[in-house]
């Protein structure tokens, strides 16, 4: 059993899969049309980060209800955790990218992380692995 995908509300199809696919990095697994349930024309777009098995469905809002929940999709809390093995690789890269960070990286027990704001203003963790200790000095 897993998890297979997790579904966000953006603004825009194009918008979001620039965001994930080039300052996140994720892969494009499918961008197909399809239809809603009353016959509107939309799309299936799946990300997910390489070598993922769970990804991400974009779903472009529809109507009042979906867009006040692009952003806030998790009441303002962090709800999705971005785990990568090189912290400081993809922090430069995403800062390249102008991903706005809320605050600076900082050291915790369980790992490197900083908190960001993806593309629909929905918060994220940054995680990378815990920081490597110096060894202590010897006399």
């Amino acid at each position: 059993m897993h998890l297979g995908l997790v579904t966000l509300c953006v603004d825009d199809y194009d918008t979001a899969i620039e965001f994930f696919v080039h300052a996140l990095a994720f892969d494009l697994i499918e961008d197909s049309p399809a239809f809603a349930d009353n016959g509107t024309p939309k799309r299936w777009v799946v990300v997910r980060p390489p070598g993922a098995t769970t990804g991400l469905l974009l779903a472009e809002a529809v109507g009042e209800d979906q867009a006040a929940a692009v952003g806030n999709q998790t009441a303002g809390r962090v709800g999705f955790f971005l785990h990568v093995d090189d912290f400081d690789a993809a922090h430069t890269r995403m800062t390249n990218h102008a991903v706005r960070f809320v605050e600076e990286p900082r050291h915790e027990p369980y790992g490197t992380v900083a908190v960001f704001i993806d593309i629909a203003g929905n918060r994220w963790d940054l995680l990378g692995p815990p920081a490597i200790a110096a060894p202590p000095a010897t006399s």
